[in-house]
């Protein structure tokens, strides 16, 4: 019988880069999946753009991801402005006022996967089982017993579930996760435009609907819309004529004539924050401990942040002779990423409430907050350093 050190149940970008920090920690690793590794080397496009963090650099960096995603389809992020309604004041962030030679970079979600997998791929270290689904696991003092949907058994010493804000194996360890419905939808595509975006990228809360703009290679540029999810068809509907020019007047026209570079794809906007992060041998990383609002680009971010402090706190238990599974230990990374997540969970979540409020009292705190982050500087630096640190 072969039994790891690490089972994880999930193959997308966060679980995967946690098998292959891992692996360079030499732990063995199994992970399970129900997609193939086929669809893993090679996975669609599917319109989503994600803004990377210095320290996920890193992060990405020390599994050997960084190098494999091709610089052609990296976008450097040099300022950021968020605009409310139609007014010409902006909180604006710059570089320039880093130690960094950027804010950080947008990278397509589908091009960050593939080199993910890549870096895995061939890891004697790691055993993938494809085209496989969890029926259920047995947590016992000997260790994890995951039964398989086709009978087999996979033996281990730790399980990690990364299986999503919907995670099944979260709902079977019985813990409970706070979940937030907005009641919308977001909608991304990609558009050509005839003006230099300059590497800026804007968040604009206009009434009844958000846009983000996000700079991408070239003049092309990511369109991120969130709306109540009952407009959303409307918008998905609209002929690419229609639905550029109203971009292209929503955005007041800064980057010129706009054009419908792909198809739009739409995702419900919902998230979630799991009461705690661990059990007795049992973990939670990425959005199946927490599910971020996309609107402060920390979702992916935390994931990785997560894997890191899991990984690190693995390690030293390893390197104390001490069980790296034990739940004393796993408590360690509980309250080092709680501590990490539940400031950023909450305060997301209020910003994303005030900005999308149409109350009188709402609309003038928006203006009020605006200018208070541009103007209080510890608040303004707080905000940069959470995307140029590298530790």
């Amino acid at each position: 019988m072969i039994k790891y050190d690490v089972i994880i149940i999930g193959s997308g970008p966060v679980g995967l880069s946690l098998a292959k920090s891992l692996s360079n920690s030499s732990f063995s690793v199994c992970v399970i999946d129900r997609q193939t590794k086929e669809d893993l080397s090679e996975p669609t496009y599917d319109g989503r753009e994600v803004a990377i963090t210095h320290y996920s650099k890193r992060i990405l960096k020390e599994i050997g991801s960084w190098d494999l995603i091709d610089d052609d389809c990296i976008s450097y992020l040099k300022e950021a402005k968020v605009i409310n309604g139609h007014s010409p004041y902006s909180l604006h962030f710059n570089f320039e006022e880093t130690n960094q030679t950027t804010l950080g970079y947008l990278i397509p979600n589908h091009k960050i996967k593939s080199a993910i997998f890549s870096s895995v791929t061939d890891d004697p270290m790691i055993s993938f089982i494809e085209k496989a689904n969890s029926k259920t696991f047995n947590i016992n003092q000997d260790g994890v017993q995951v039964e398989l949907e086709s009978g087999d058994m996979i033996h281990g010493d730790l399980l990690v579930a990364a299986d999503g804000r919907l995670s099944g194996s979260r709902r079977q360890m019985g813990i409970a996760s706070e979940v937030k419905d907005f009641g919308k939808t977001v909608i991304v595509c990609k558009m050509d435009h005839e003006i230099e975006h300059e590497n800026i990228a804007y968040e604009c809360f206009h009434y009844g609907r958000t846009l983000a703009v996000l700079p991408m290679v070239g003049k092309q540029c990511s369109v991120v819309i969130t709306v109540h999810s009952d407009k959303a068809k409307e918008i998905l509907d609209q002929d690419d004529m229609t639905f550029s020019l109203d971009i292209a007047e929503r955005f007041n026209h800064r980057l010129g004539k706009m054009s419908l570079a792909s198809d739009k794809y739409s995702y419900p906007l919902f998230a979630s924050h799991a009461d705690h992060f661990h059990a007795e041998r049992f973990a939670l990383v990425g959005d199946a401990s927490v599910g971020m609002h996309p609107v402060t680009a920390h979702g992916f971010n935390l994931g990785l942040r997560g894997i890191d402090t899991l990984t690190r706190v693995l390690n030293e238990a390893k390197a104390n002779n001490e069980s790296f599974y034990s739940q004393e230990n796993l408590k360690k990374y509980n309250q080092t990423h709680q501590m990490n997540t539940r400031t950023l969970y909450y305060g997301t979540n209020l910003i994303v409430d005030l900005f999308n409020s149409e109350r009188s009292s709402a609309k003038f705190m928006r203006r009020l907050a605006l200018r208070f982050g541009n103007n209080v500087w510890p608040i303004k630096k707080m905000i940069m350093d959470q995307l140029t640190e590298t530790k």
